[in-house]
């Protein structure tokens, strides 16, 4: 059973100097790992075009990464950091992003244990004269849902984050966020606010790669999943039933499911959130098989999802046929729900034929789901890499895995 992986199984020594800390001046520069079932070859990112079929559908994560982490100062001198995780009133992203003067999240706290009172006041005092403060409404493990409360009606809670946060680069990158992590690590195609870290994937495109795309006939298509913290966090528990994932935000186009339906066979993902909001889209369509008006909140997937359901006669055409027709009758050119969805060997995939992804953490969930989608090769990928001088993780170089 997928719940029996002993995550030891997936560990690797990564050493300090094959982490990327920085980007390559040039993002399409970056070193291209092109893994096939005939064997493993290497290029750079921007001939990436030569390795994809023609009239094939590359699926992007539009996402934004916001300033989330911010920071405040009691009295005392201590500093206490909010980090924000996911919009709770309004839950709406986008809504919650144009609010002015309050709004509600659900944060991590860091020195957590030094603002002891949940509803304790912290204030900060921007060059305009503008108060921010915090408040501790409840808490739940290392969770926390923080109401911000501002002065100055004429700034949104955007403008709150761009003033007084900083932007969250991963933590084993071992430094400080600097000015110029603002762009590089945003992909150049980012939209939609909401993530706390970049879908990496996507850092080596440039539009010079997205022309050569274009003249291939290769159909681009984007689809939002706002990454959680948690996409850090390797897995802890001895087997992965100990493992809970974290839930995300998925947006998806009626016009997107049109494409897939078009492209059947022909779909590749630019990164693993790419991937994983893509094969959710199938487990969706078969709830929607059974349940045809349920509402968004039950079309969430839960992390077990796919390894719960018996063998069924929905295809993969018909179950997007299905989310289609639920988007028709419901009015919707969006559909927007959440995904637990956790990708590891014993997996079938669905939707996704071919994916572009970066070198991943050893024990992590990322890291199961590429042994799952090369029917568990990942070893000797990763020894490929290591022993090629690839630089690894959200800075570093990519594969294309067929």
């Amino acid at each position: 059973m997928v719940q029996d992986i002993h995550i030891e199984e997936y560990n690797y020594e990564l050493p300090d100097e094959r982490i990327a800390k920085f980007p390559l001046p040039q993002r399409d520069s970056s070193k291209l790992l092109i893994r096939r079932k005939n064997g493993i070859t290497e290029t750079t990112f921007k001939h990436i075009d030569e390795y994809l079929p023609e009239n094939s559908l590359l699926v992007f994560n539009n996402t934004k990464v916001i300033q989330a982490r911010m920071i405040f100062q009691k009295e005392t001198g201590a500093q206490i950091e909010i980090f924000c995780l996911e919009p709770k009133e309004p839950a709406d992203y986008a809504q919650a992003f144009v609010q002015n003067q309050s709004c509600t999240w659900l944060c991590l706290v860091g020195n957590s244990k030094r603002w002891k009172d949940g509803k304790l006041l912290k204030e900060v005092h921007g060059a305009e004269g503008t108060r921010c403060t915090v408040e501790r409404l409840e808490s739940w493990g290392e969770t926390h849902l923080i109401r911000f409360a501002w002065d100055n009606p004429d700034l949104s809670f955007a403008d709150i984050l761009e003033k007084y946060g900083e932007l969250p680069i991963p933590p084993y990158l071992n430094r400080k966020t600097e000015e110029s992590d603002k762009e590089t690590y945003q992909t150049v195609y980012s939209k939609i606010k909401g993530s706390v870290a970049a879908p990496t994937a996507g850092l080596h495109f440039t539009e010079e790669v997205f022309e050569s795309l274009r003249k291939k006939h290769i159909a681009l298509e984007e689809l939002t999943l706002h990454v959680g913290a948690s996409t850090f966090k390797p897995v802890k528990s001895e087997t992965l039933a100990g493992h809970e994932m974290h839930t995300e935000c998925i947006s998806v186009k009626k016009s997107t499911i049109e494409k897939l339906l078009e492209k059947e066979g022909q779909v590749f993902a630019v990164g693993t959130t790419s991937v994983r909001t893509l094969e959710s889209l199938y487990y969706i369509g078969l709830i929607l098989e059974n349940t045809p008006d349920a509402t968004p909140e039950e079309l969430s997937i839960s992390q077990w999802v796919p390894y719960s359901v018996h063998a069924t006669r929905c295809t993969v055409h018909d179950s997007l046929k299905n989310i289609s027709a639920y988007m028709e009758r419901n009015g919707l050119s969006v559909l927007t729900t959440h995904t637990q969805i956790l990708i590891a060997p014993g997996y079938k995939f669905k939707i996704v034929n071919g994916m572009i992804t970066n070198f991943h953490q050893p024990k992590s969930t990322l890291l199961l789901l590429i042994s799952a989608f090369t029917d568990g090769n990942w070893r000797e990928i990763y020894e490929y890499a290591l022993s090629h001088d690839f630089r690894f993780l959200s800075y570093g170089d990519s594969s294309l895995l067929i």
